[in-house]
């Protein structure tokens, strides 16, 4: 059964303090009536921003996997095309990983290739991972998860670059900006996940959707050989319905079963 409310009010004694007999007993009710259990198989960094804004988006978020028989802390999967300017949210459900929701991005600076280096306005290309200290839930940008840049691959070329996120707002500098609202529902559906027990969730950052037909308008780009790695790790999750495990071996990404 989804699961969401247990959750919160198990790390959210600070939040309640000040709440009515009346608010703890309906807010009660409606675990009860839910069948809420406690997603507390690990650890995760909280506050009373993130909390209040699971809470916000808990119930239509709950509709909306009902619908598509998922469950709430479900494990998740990412996927972003900066060109299209889209980020896809994949949860992995009794038939495998589903895509739940494609949000627009609100903002992110750069073109098409991957980030270089500090300060170069770019968006990064490339295979990351979110554990949960990369979780955010007190950001400068409402609520925000970093990426890992650089990984390994980027550490082997030599590429530089810091707290590359994805986060609430509409302005970013080499980030994926999401907007308030967005952010919520993402963040919500990924911090359930860890705490659920997913490791991590991996985020896959692509310059455009990786079909044949795109690749061949992009042929005479610098980033040819670079974008050719990638799409084997963007066909491996087309042809098999779930993502890779990632590895760097001479300076190339390598795929192998998760």
């Amino acid at each position: 059964m989804i699961r969401l409310l247990r959750l919160l009010t198990l790390g959210a004694a600070p939040l309640l303090v000040g709440c009515s007999k009346a608010e703890k007993t309906e807010e009660q009710s409606i675990e009860h009536g839910m069948g809420i259990s406690e997603l507390n198989r690990q650890p995760t960094p909280s506050s009373e921003r993130s909390r209040l804004a699971i809470l916000r988006v808990g119930p239509r978020l709950m509709d909306a996997l009902t619908r598509k028989d998922l469950e709430f802390g479900a494990p998740v999967f990412i996927r972003i095309f900066k060109q299209e300017e889209q980020l896809e949210l994949w949860l992995n459900g009794k038939a495998g990983y589903r895509l739940f929701r494609t949000y627009e991005i609100a903002g992110m600076s750069g073109e098409n290739g991957p980030k270089m280096e500090e300060g170069d306005l770019q968006a990064p290309e490339g295979f990351y991972h979110v554990s949960p200290a990369r979780m955010n839930p007190n950001s400068d940008f409402h609520l925000s998860f970093n990426l890992g840049y650089p990984n390994a691959y980027d550490r082997a070329h030599g590429r530089t670059g810091s707290a590359l996120m994805v986060h609430g707002g509409r302005v970013s500098i080499g980030c994926f900006a999401m907007t308030d609202a967005k952010i919520e529902e993402i963040y919500a559906l990924c911090d359930a996940a860890l705490r659920n027990g997913q490791k991590f969730f991996r985020v896959h950052c692509f310059p455009f959707r990786m079909t044949d037909k795109n690749m061949d308008k992009h042929q005479d780009s610098e980033w040819l050989l670079f974008w050719r790695n990638l799409k084997e790790g963007y066909d491996w999750f087309e042809q098999k319905g779930s993502p890779p495990n990632v590895k760097v071996e001479e300076k190339r990404y390598v795929f192998e079963e998760a």
